[in-house]
């Protein structure tokens, strides 16, 4: 029986677990020769990994094209482990990280048909600040928040709130947006003034999932001299850095 520590790993298990993300990262179910081809395995080594992950359901082989995909079980211990921690159950501890490290308040927004909600709001340990919206707030397309949704949101229950917000735009105003959505699509990133409150602004980061999908967004609010206004700033590379850390959770790994 081999022991698990920081040097020892179990090799047919590390196998295994190799060709489960080989048939992850392809988009179409993979022959028997193209997994061959990729993990560089014997014919007779690879045909009992592949009858093993079929037994226990971790893959599929489809009888009419002789291919293989991903199988059911996968799915249910995915259901199963986020079931376990929800989306604030999980951002509680890195919120009072983020609080002790720049003693900022930090919220929590997910998507809605009216725009991102805030779901969960963890406020500085020192002292408070009113940002102008309490959890169940939503909050508009021309703050940090609001830009990371508009940037990276997929879903189409969203497109009806963001075509209403744009609407509200002058022409600067619209041109300002889409130069700063450009920026934090490429930087993940999104810095503004607030327009809640005068003398507050906020910078926001997403979280994604394993499809890119947006689970949300964490925003650091204070009073805007406080508040980072580049990724080059200690604070926001620490949030980023916590907001890759919940989003490989969920399965992100560009």
């Amino acid at each position: 029986m081999t022991t698990e520590n920081k040097t020892t790993v179990i090799q047919s298990l590390q196998i295994g677990l190799n060709i489960l993300e080989i048939l992850a990262k392809e988009k179409e179910p993979l022959k028997f020769t193209e997994i061959q081809n990729l993990t560089s395995m014997t014919k007779s080594n690879l045909y009992k990994y592949l009858a093993t992950l079929s037994q226990f359901g971790m893959i599929y082989r489809n009888p009419h094209t002789n291919t293989y995909t991903l199988g059911h079980k996968l799915v249910q211990l995915g259901n199963i482990a986020l079931g376990h921690t929800s989306l604030i159950e999980m951002v509680i501890p890195y919120f009072k990280k983020i609080n002790e490290q720049a003693n900022l308040t930090v919220l929590l927004a997910v998507p809605s048909p009216q725009g991102p909600l805030i779901s969960y709001i963890s406020s500085s340990v020192e002292y408070g600040i009113n940002i102008g919206a309490q959890m169940g707030t939503h909050l508009p397309l021309n703050c940090s928040t609001g830009i990371i949704f508009s940037s990276f949101e997929k879903n189409t229950i969203m497109k009806e709130w963001e075509l209403e917000e744009l609407m509200k735009f002058s022409k600067s105003e619209l041109e300002q947006f889409k130069e700063a959505k450009e920026k934090t699509k490429q930087l993940y990133f999104a810095t503004k003034k607030e327009p809640l409150v005068t003398h507050v602004s906020s910078f926001s980061v997403p979280i994604l999932n394993f499809d890119e999908e947006l689970l949300g967004a964490i925003t650091v609010v204070g009073i805007t001299e406080t508040v980072p206004k580049t990724l080059d700033d200690p604070t926001g590379q620490f949030v980023l850095g916590i907001a890759r850390e919940i989003s490989e959770y969920y399965g992100y790994t560009r």
